[in-house]
C-alpha cells in the first residue's frame, strides 16, 4: 500500500489515505496495540449487512484499513433514505443485548457481557462505569445520576427485542456519500434503537427531522420516545466528561434532571 495523503490524528491513532496494489483508495488508522481496531472491525460487518457501512480490507491489532468513502455534501432525501436505512438495521436484530466482541468508545473500553433486558444492560455496562471514572463530578452529582440509574427500569419505554445498534452515532460518524448515510466508527452492540436516534440528536445532524420522519414510516417508535432521548444521551455525555473534564458537566447534569422528571 502507498500512503498519498497524511489525514492527521484522532484520539491515539494515526490517520492517512492510501492506495492498494490494485488501485483501491483506502483510510487506514494505526495506533497503539490494542483489540479496539479487531472490535471495530466486527462491528463494522455486523452493521454491513443490514446498512451502508465503510469496507473492512484489513485489520490486525496495531493497524485498521477501510475502503474510502467519498464524501458529498447531504441533501434532503439521502437523509430520507439514511433514516429507512436505518430503521431497516436496527429491525435486523441481534442475539442479545451485548456483543460477543470487546466494546470501545473513543479508546475507553466498555462492557459488551449480555444482560438480560436493556434498562440492566445500559445501567451496568453503559452508565454505572462511566460514572466511576468522571473525576470532575461532586459527591451529590453522582448521588443524582445513580438516582437516574435506579429509575431506569420503570422509564424505559415498552420492552423492545435487541436492535442492531451502530452505539456512538453522532453526526460524525456518519459519511454522507452514494446518496445516503455511511456508517463510521461503531460501538456497535444489540441495543435501543432509540440510542442511536438520541445519538443523532445529541450534537446536531443535518436534516434530522428528515431522517426520523423517514425512519418512523419504516419502523414507528413507541409513544413517549421524544421524552426518552436524554435517558439515551446519559452515556455519551458521560464519555465526554470522562475524555473532556468539566466542559460537559453541565450539559450532562441537564440530562440528568429530565431523567428524573420522567414517570
Amino acid at each position: 500500500m502507498k500512503v498519498v495523503q497524511h489525514l492527521g490524528a484522532s484520539h491515539a491513532w494515526r490517520l492517512e489515505r492510501g492506495v492498494l496494489d490494485d488501485g483501491r483508495e483506502v483510510f487506514v488508522k494505526t495506533g497503539a496495540v490494542s483489540a479496539l481496531f479487531t472490535s471495530e472491525a466486527a462491528g463494522l460487518r455486523w452493521l454491513g449487512e443490514a446498512a451502508e457501512a465503510a469496507e473492512v480490507i484489513d485489520v490486525d491489532a496495531d493497524r485498521l484499513v477501510l475502503s474510502w468513502v467519498e464524501a458529498e455534501r447531504p441533501t434532503p432525501v439521502a437523509a430520507e433514505r439514511f433514516g429507512r436505512m436505518l430503521a431497516r438495521m436496527h429491525r435486523a436484530g441481534a442475539d442479545g443485548f451485548g456483543a460477543p466482541w470487546p466494546g470501545f468508545i473513543a479508546e475507553l473500553p466498555m462492557d459488551n457481557a449480555a444482560a438480560s433486558d436493556w434498562p440492566a444492560f445500559y445501567a451496568s455496562r453503559r452508565v454505572l462505569p462511566f460514572v466511576r471514572q468522571a473525576g470532575v463530578l461532586s459527591a451529590g452529582e453522582v448521588a443524582q445520576v445513580e438516582a437516574a440509574v435506579a429509575k431506569f427500569p420503570e422509564i424505559s419505554g415498552p420492552a423492545e427485542p435487541p436492535a442492531r445498534i451502530h452505539g456512538d452515532l453522532w453526526s460524525g460518524n456518519v459519511m454522507w456519500s452514494g446518496g445516503t448515510g455511511v456508517l463510521i466508527d461503531p460501538a456497535a452492540h444489540g441495543g435501543h434503537r432509540e440510542t442511536d436516534l438520541a445519538m443523532l440528536d445529541l450534537f446536531g445532524t443535518p436534516y434530522l427531522d428528515r431522517i426520523l420522519g423517514a425512519y418512523r414510516e419504516e419502523c414507528p417508535l413507541a409513544d413517549g420516545w421524544r421524552e426518552r432521548v436524554p435517558l439515551h444521551q446519559l452515556h455519551p455525555l458521560l464519555v465526554h466528561v470522562v475524555l473532556y473534564g468539566d466542559g460537559y458537566r453541565g450539559q450532562l447534569m441537564g440530562a440528568v434532571e429530565r431523567v428524573l422528571r420522567l414517570g
